[in-house]
């Protein structure tokens, strides 16, 4: 029957689109205080890992076009937490530093994972493991090799 493959109940992809809208939820309260998006939090995490990175390092950890971090980048510097300059050596490249309020807000950042991890109510090995599985998914899912057995 054609139609067994369209119950949202077994949608894979619903349950990770769900479950994501569940994690904003929690999120939320926790980057309002910080002053952030959740996009714009992530951009601080990875400019907190290494500092002074391009639009296109970013965008690659991030899996953002560059078109959809530069107005991100761009609110972040306007409240005052990165600069943006072009590179010295070529113009078309564009580092991202972050400024003392931003390198600064990282403390106060701290405290956002393990409100996260206290809210999943899981334990840690399942949890990692569980990110694992969503990793290797992501990048299955990014070769072009998913399958086409049933719902997704």
């Amino acid at each position: 029957m054609a139609d067994e493959h369209l119950r949202l109940a077994d949608f894979l992809c619903f349950a990770v689109y769900s479950a994501n809208h569940a994690f904003n939820r929690v999120y939320k309260p926790l980057l309002d205080e910080l002053g952030l998006t959740y996009p714009q939090y992530l951009a601080m995490v990875v400019l907190w890992e290494k500092d002074g990175q391009t639009v296109g390092e970013i965008g690659e950890r991030l899996f953002l076009e560059s078109s959809t971090l530069t107005p991100l980048l761009k609110r972040l510097e306007a409240n005052g937490l990165v600069h943006r300059l072009r590179d010295s050596k070529d113009e078309r490249v564009v580092r991202v530093s972050l400024t003392e309020a931003g390198r600064a807000l990282r403390a106060k950042a701290a405290d956002v994972p393990p409100c996260i991890f206290a809210a999943t109510g899981g334990r840690m090995e399942d949890l990692v493991r569980l990110k694992d599985e969503l990793v290797a998914l992501r990048e299955t899912l990014g070769t072009g090799d998913e399958g086409k057995t049933g719902p997704a």
